[in-house]
């Protein structure tokens, strides 16, 4: 949820910082890349680099916004501007003896000289606004001229992280394991199923041979309070029609490319791979009888039958992130909104889909 209007700091500030965060992510992203715990030091990494683009391209669209507002106020004032600059002008002018000469004599010169005192400090306070919007015009654009380099830096930066962080989890021995899967029992389960609810319920009834025993965090108390497992924003909820009118029970939510997804809880790798129509599906077991099911992703990381903590990357959505001059246009328009891709969620307690909502916090935002 965003800040209110008075709270937020203004367009040049904002995009400053998001320059910072954007440089903080490259010092990280050079100490990750030696770290103990890469897979952890680099998924916040990738997180940072997003969250620092997201800020950044916030900063520049508002920057936009206000240095066409501030433009066209200007242009709408041109006359009064000039009226404003003629009478600050004719002030200093004339002779000292023709000011002070005045056809209503003695009193006509102190009535007209008292009547310039009152206008004065209106007309310096409209000189001084004049100078403070010209000022902001000048640094806005300044600014928006200068954003390509560092937008580029932070894409190649994102992008080179999460190039090290698919590394570091190929390269990672160390989860726990329940079981290792069957390749022909999975090919025969994906051949004998036509829904995802028929998939997701044999999976229920699957047994897996000489499945370990490993305690996971009692995961429904928690119902509710989880955060979703990448940035995004509703598209659908459950039982809302699509386009074609199909109704699905999980949620839809829209993402931006190559968006990192994470698991919301720690919890076992069930499945993943693709799946009918859904693209790569992960599907996650926090305990017995309850499934996360992701659908949608453009890569997806880990093996069946591993254990993963909660936050532990799980996968990346599609799509190619935008090049900054697309970005740097995107908001000369006025336009931010650069979430093509979309993730689905469903949540299964047993063999029944229940909402999502009951689950995730999520608002008109995401």
């Amino acid at each position: 949820m965003g800040l209110p209007a008075w709270a937020e700091p203004d367009p040049a500030t904002a995009a400053r910082e998001a320059v910072d965060q954007l440089e903080a992510a490259s010092v990280a992203l050079a100490k990750a890349k030696g770290g103990r715990d890469r897979v952890k030091s680099l998924t916040g990494v990738v997180q940072a680099y997003e969250t620092g683009l997201t800020a950044l391209r916030a900063g520049l669209r508002r920057a936009a916004i206000r240095e066409a507002q501030l433009s066209k106020q200007l242009k709408a004032q041109e006359a009064e501007i000039a009226r404003l600059l003629g009478v600050l002008q004719s002030m200093g002018k004339g002779p000292p003896e023709v000011i002070m000469v005045h056809p209503g004599g003695p009193m006509g010169t102190a009535r007209s000289g008292m009547i310039l005192a009152d206008v004065t400090p209106a007309l310096e306070k409209s000189a001084a606004d004049l100078r403070r919007d010209l000022e902001e015009v000048t640094i806005l654009r300044s600014l928006q001229e200068g954003a390509a380099e560092t937008l580029q830096d932070g894409l190649e930066g994102a992008q080179d992280a999460r190039t090290e962080l698919s590394k570091a989890i190929a390269d990672r021995t160390d989860l726990p394991k329940r079981f290792t899967e069957d390749p022909v029992q999975t090919a025969l389960l994906i051949a004998s199923t036509e829904t995802l609810e028929g998939f997701a319920s044999a999976l229920v009834d699957l047994q897996v041979d000489g499945m370990a025993e490993i305690d996971l965090p009692d995961v429904m108390d928690r119902k509710g309070s989880l955060r979703l497992p990448v940035e995004a924003s509703v598209l659908r909820r459950a039982g809302e029609a699509d386009a074609a009118g199909i109704r699905r029970p999980g949620l839809v939510l829209a993402t931006r490319p190559s968006a990192l997804v994470v698991s919301p809880t720690a919890a076992t790798i069930r499945y993943r791979g693709p799946l009918l129509d859904y693209g790569n599906v992960m599907i996650l077991e926090p305990q017995p009888g309850v499934l996360f099911v992701l659908g949608g992703l453009a890569q997806v990381y880990g093996d069946a039958g591993e254990v993963i903590p909660e936050g532990a990357p799980i996968g990346l959505m599609g799509g190619n992130g935008l090049e900054s001059g697309a970005i740097l246009s995107q908001s000369g328009e006025g336009s931010g909104n650069a979430r093509s891709e979309t993730l689905y969620i469903e949540i299964r307690e047993g063999k029944a889909p229940v909402d999502p909502e009951m689950w995730f916090q999520t608002n008109e935002d995401g």
